[in-house]
């Protein structure tokens, strides 16, 4: 297997970009395309697209082709100023000009956390341009929403929100060498890039761009009509079984749900082995 580091250019961003290769991958001649299925993976947050580290490998082992990205924010060349820049709208464009950039028609779409918000809301938008999808933790943004007016216990694990938006919230997480962020199980080599200046504050920017005023309008997503698995961990703290379970009644195609028991919300870090099968199996027949 091969893994090719790129710095790929979207409107005027430049995002960092990993692109794996699996090692009996056909060679094009001449000018001619080879067709190789291909897995777009979206990392959520307060962890880049390292986050994917073992899956990836287990994905090419498969024969897919693998492309991760640091994503608005992540990236240092993709960091723009001010709230409204990390609306649900420019991150789905995000996503739809990478796909355009590296001339790939559709792929099968992984999204974990809030990168698994964003990758919900491209299949709704752009659902040609997907073989499937594949999201980890987060369930459908209006069982999200139908959980949060619901569901106490829902309400209660999205407390943590209000302290994520709140202005300087990125200095309370980074004081003490990051202690909270350390706290909250995220791996020690996650921290370095969020210590770079500007980086935590664009981070949270995702959460005060999606998660302040009509939270219900901006999750508002319409129904999913591409074949979807979505898989949840019952030690979850951030996302309870209602908004797992109450997913499938907006998928309108081929869906599965895979619960994975006693593990927590890292599930790309903790089962990787668990979500690139549940990938594979999903891109076949792709």
């Amino acid at each position: 297997m091969t893994i090719e580091q790129r710095a790929v250019q979207v409107g005027d961003f430049t995002f960092d970009v990993r692109i794996g290769t699996p090692d009996d991958a056909p060679k094009p001649k001449g000018k001619k395309k080879i067709y190789l299925p291909t897995v777009l993976l979206l990392h959520g947050f307060p962890h880049n697209s390292d986050c994917f580290d073992d899956v990836v490998p287990r994905l090419l082992d498969a024969g897919l082709r693998t492309v991760v990205f640091n994503q608005r924010g992540y990236s240092a060349g993709a960091r723009p100023d001010g709230v409204d820049s990390y609306l649900l709208t420019h991150l789905v464009s995000d996503v739809i000009g990478m796909l355009d950039a590296l001339d790939l028609s559709h792929v099968l779409l992984v999204g974990h956390d809030l990168g698994g918000l964003v990758a919900w809301h491209v299949a709704a938008k752009h659902p040609q341009r997907l073989n499937g999808l594949v999201t980890v933790s987060v369930g459908h943004p209006s069982a999200i929403s139908d959980a949060l007016r619901e569901s106490d216990d829902q309400r209660k694990r999205s407390s943590y929100i209000k302290m994520f938006t709140a202005v300087g919230s990125e200095d309370k997480l980074l004081a003490d060498n990051a202690d909270l962020l350390r706290r909250m199980g995220l791996p020690a080599d996650s921290i370095p890039p969020l210590q770079e200046p500007g980086a935590l504050a664009a981070a949270m920017n995702w959460y005060r761009a999606i998660f302040t005023g009509d939270i219900a309008g901006k999750l508002a997503c319409g129904p999913i009509e591409v074949p979807t698995t979505m898989i949840w961990s019952d030690q979850d703290v951030a996302l309870g079984r209602e908004q797992a379970e109450m997913t499938g009644r907006y998928v309108y195609s081929d869906y599965r749900f895979c619960e994975l028991n006693g593990v927590d919300h890292w599930i790309p870090e903790k089962a990787p082995a668990a979500v690139a099968s549940e990938v594979a199996l999903r891109s076949s027949p792709f």
